[in-house]
C-alpha cells in the first residue's frame, strides 16, 4: 500500500511538471485579463475613455501604441509597476474599450485628449510613458506642456519625468507601418510577429487571441483614418526634442524591426540629459516581451 501511494505521488509530481512545462511553453505573451485591475471609464469631451487605475504612490501614466490598447502594451507591467506607483493606463480615443468617433485623427487629437483626460481625473503631478505611437504622442505632449505658451485655463498638465519606449515620430506613420497591415483577417493578424524578437512567442493560439482582441476593439477605421491623415507628416518630432527639459528615459528593444534603434539613439541625443537603455534580444515592445527588464529600467529611473 505504501509503495502504491509513493508511486501515485511520483506520477502526480511528474504529471504536474509536464503540465506546467506545457503551460509555460504555450503561454500567451499577454497576461490574462482577469489578473488586471477592472476597467474604469470616464467621459472626455463627451467620449467614453476606458482605463486601468491601480496601486498607490507617485502617479505614472502609460500611453499605448498604434492599433493597440492598454492591456496589450502594458498588461505585463501594470501590476509590477503598481507596487510603487499609482499606475494609470488608458485606452486612447479610437482604440480598445474607448469610444471610436468618426473624426480626423492626428497626433494633436491624442495630445488634446490626453490633456483633458488628466484634467478630468484631476491628475496634476505625474510621470508620463508612451510606447511606439504612444511615445510619439507623449513626446509631442511634453514639448507642448513645457512650452512657455502653455498657460491659462486650458494649459496641459506638466509631467515630471518622461519615458519613451521604442517611440515613433521620426518619420511618417505610413512609412513605419508599411511592413505591418491593418488586421482584417488571420493572415494580417499574424503580422504581429514583427513586434517580437522571439518569434516562438507568436503561436497560432496567440494569433487567434490577438485577432479576437482586434475584432472586439473594432478600431480598424481609426487606424485607417490616422494613417491616411497627411497632417501627421507635419507632426514628426524633429529638432523640437531639445525643448524637453525634464528627466527622460529612452528604453529601446535592441532588435526592433519596426522603429530602428537609430531612432532611439537620436531621441536620447536630442533630448538634453536623456538616458538610453537598450534591451538586448528584444523587439518593438520591451514592456510586452521583456517586462522585467522594462520594469527594472523604469523603477531605477524613477528612483525606487
Amino acid at each position: 500500500m505504501q509503495l502504491r501511494r509513493s508511486l501515485c505521488a511520483l506520477v502526480l509530481v511528474v504529471t504536474g511538471f509536464a503540465v506546467t512545462a506545457v503551460a509555460q511553453t504555450s503561454q500567451s505573451p499577454l497576461v490574462p485579463e482577469n489578473t488586471l485591475p477592472p476597467h474604469r471609464t470616464t467621459l472626455v469631451f463627451g467620449q467614453k475613455i476606458a482605463y486601468y487605475d491601480s496601486g498607490s504612490g507617485p502617479t505614472l501614466v502609460l500611453v499605448h501604441g498604434f492599433a493597440s490598447q492598454a492591456r496589450f502594451d502594458w498588461g505585463n507591467v501594470i501590476v509590477p509597476l503598481s507596487k510603487h506607483h499609482r499606475v494609470i493606463a488608458l485606452d486612447q480615443i479610437g482604440f480598445g474599450n474607448s469610444d471610436k468617433p468618426f473624426i480626423d485623427y492626428s497626433i494633436q487629437t491624442y495630445v488634446d485628449f490626453l490633456g483633458e483626460f488628466l484634467r478630468t481625473l484631476r491628475v496634476e503631478k505625474f510621470d508620463l510613458a508612451g510606447e511606439s505611437l504612444g511615445g510619439w504622442i507623449v513626446a509631442n505632449y511634453t514639448m507642448q506642456a513645457l512650452a512657455p505658451a502653455n498657460d491659462g485655463k486650458y494649459a496641459l498638465p506638466k509631467p515630471s519625468h518622461l519615458i519613451l519606449e521604442d517611440a515613433a515620430g521620426h518619420t511618417s506613420l505610413h512609412s513605419v507601418l508599411q511592413r505591418i497591415p491593418i488586421a482584417g483577417n488571420l493572415r494580417d493578424a499574424a503580422a504581429v510577429a514583427i513586434v517580437f524578437y522571439d518569434k516562438s512567442r507568436v503561436t497560432p493560439e496567440f494569433i487567434r487571441e490577438n485577432f479576437a482582441i482586434k475584432l472586439k476593439a473594432n478600431d480598424g477605421m481609426t487606424e485607417r483614418l490616422l494613417v491616411g491623415n497627411p497632417e501627421t507628416d507635419k507632426e514628426v518630432v524633429g529638432d523640437n526634442l531639445k525643448g524637453i527639459s525634464i528627466p527622460t528615459l529612452v528604453v529601446w528593444g535592441g532588435n526592433d524591426e519596426l522603429v530602428p534603434l537609430a531612432d532611439g539613439k537620436d531621441y536620447a541625443a536630442k533630448i538634453p540629459g536623456a538616458k538610453l537603455v537598450i534591451v538586448p534580444e528584444c523587439g518593438h515592445a520591451p514592456s510586452l516581451e521583456k517586462p522585467k527588464e522594462f520594469v527594472d529600467a523604469v523603477t531605477g529611473f524613477l528612483g525606487n
